[in-house]
């Protein structure tokens, strides 16, 4: 018997969680285009666009700027396993998920791992590097700009400083924050960095900006072993990306048309602009949750725009108040994660996402969801604290 599933019919959500974010319109329309070939002029010039407009968002003038194939985390692949050769010594920060997946991965390459570990929601000082820097001599050091399971925005520019002045390459994983923050790829000296589509450039999941600078190419081009993974070994990509177009793989051209219009949309609008649009609303966000005696869970002052992770009030379901969320009001919000599962909901204002209509639409939901489980607190206030700060801009 032959079973054929129904049409696709996908609910309306407003994606308010860690990610992907809501899609706006126009990257959309740019997806359904006309498919051609992963060779065809049309194309190729499409791939020379995308990767200007590349270059404009990470703020670098570094050749080797493209999207890998694949998610943020073949990103993060793609960055290691050029970088590192079995035996090579690499420290990896971790103070949260996805620091944890990065020494995990360059694990598996054949390094050498020395994590140097913050409490989450916490970020790291130069002290916290020094004597592992001195101890270890890593290659490379890898950190995370936005830890999306803490909400904690890490500073780069110092501590990108200190790993030179060690002789290493420094590594850093922008998924969350590219597009939502100031990422200066040149100005802080990152010699390589990974992104991913479905955050802040609001596009569906599905390709990886990366970036590498010349210092970081001289370093994969002097290995002595050949890069652990064929599909992502950028000497091959580079050869597909660069000027000869030698074939590599098929490459997902739609995916591409779709991100092709998020930078559009991302250049239009103007970083300056895009980033104080991402500050606003979390700003209205955190006036709205305050109002509500909820707190954050990342260090005060490091606080990323784009991934609010809130401490939940003591004596609330979690679950029944993210499950009232997206079945009653059609938001979505993510969970905790690894040591704050149970513990905290990272609420997301990213890209398209970010934007007022979201912030008072999943305040007064969540002021009805809290009211129905006990939490005293003055009806409507958060909404109103939001629209004040709204007021005040």
């Amino acid at each position: 018997m032959t079973f054929i599933a129904p049409e696709l019919n996908p609910p309306i959500r407003t994606l308010m969680g860690p990610g992907p974010s809501d899609i706006h319109p126009r990257v959309l329309q740019a997806i359904a285009k006309n498919t051609v070939g992963h060779l065809d002029p049309y194309y190729l010039k499409i791939m020379d666009e995308l990767q200007q407009m590349l270059r404009s968002v990470f703020r670098t003038q570094n050749k080797m700027t493209m999207a890998i194939s694949a998610t943020g985390s073949a990103g993060m692949e793609a960055t290691v396993v050029n970088l590192i050769e079995p035996g090579d010594s690499m420290v990896v920060c971790v103070n949260g998920v996805f620091g944890g997946r990065m020494a995990d991965v360059a694990a598996r390459a054949g390094a050498n791992v020395t994590k140097v570990e913050r409490p989450w929601g916490e970020v790291f000082s130069l002290d916290d590097l020094k004597t592992a820097l001195a101890t270890a001599k890593p290659k490379v050091v890898g950190i995370v700009m936005a830890e999306t399971s803490t909400g904690a925005w890490q500073p780069i520019e110092a501590i990108s400083k200190l790993v030179h002045d060690a002789g290493a390459l420094l590594l850093v994983d922008a998924v969350t924050s590219l597009g939502g923050v100031p990422v200066e790829v040149d100005q802080w000296n990152i010699d390589a960095i990974y992104s991913g589509t479905q955050k802040c450039l609001s596009c569906p999941p599905g390709l990886s900006p990366v970036s590498f600078s010349q210092r970081a190419l001289d370093v994969v081009l002097a290995r002595k072993t050949k890069v652990q993974s064929w599909y992502l070994d950028i000497t091959m990509l580079a050869n597909y990306w660069g000027t000869d177009r030698v074939y590599h793989h098929t490459a997902p051209i739609n995916m591409t048309y779709g991100l092709h219009e998020a930078l559009r949309l991302v250049l239009e609008e103007g970083l300056e602009n895009c980033f104080a649009r991402h500050r606003l609303n979390h700003e209205a966000l955190k006036a709205g949750l305050g109002a509500l005696g909820i707190t954050y869970a990342a260090q005060e002052g490091h606080q990323l725009p784009m991934l609010n992770a809130v401490r939940i009030p003591a004596g609330v379901d979690d679950a029944k108040v993210r499950s009232g969320l997206l079945n009653r009001f059609g938001i979505e919000i993510g969970a905790g994660l690894g040591a704050f599962k149970g513990k905290v909901w990272r609420i997301g204002l990213m890209g398209y996402g970010s934007r007022p209509a979201n912030v008072l639409l999943f305040l007064a939901a969540l002021e009805q969801l809290l009211a129905e489980q006990g939490v005293t607190f003055t009806p409507g206030n958060s909404v109103a604290a939001a629209n004040q700060r709204y007021a005040a801009k």
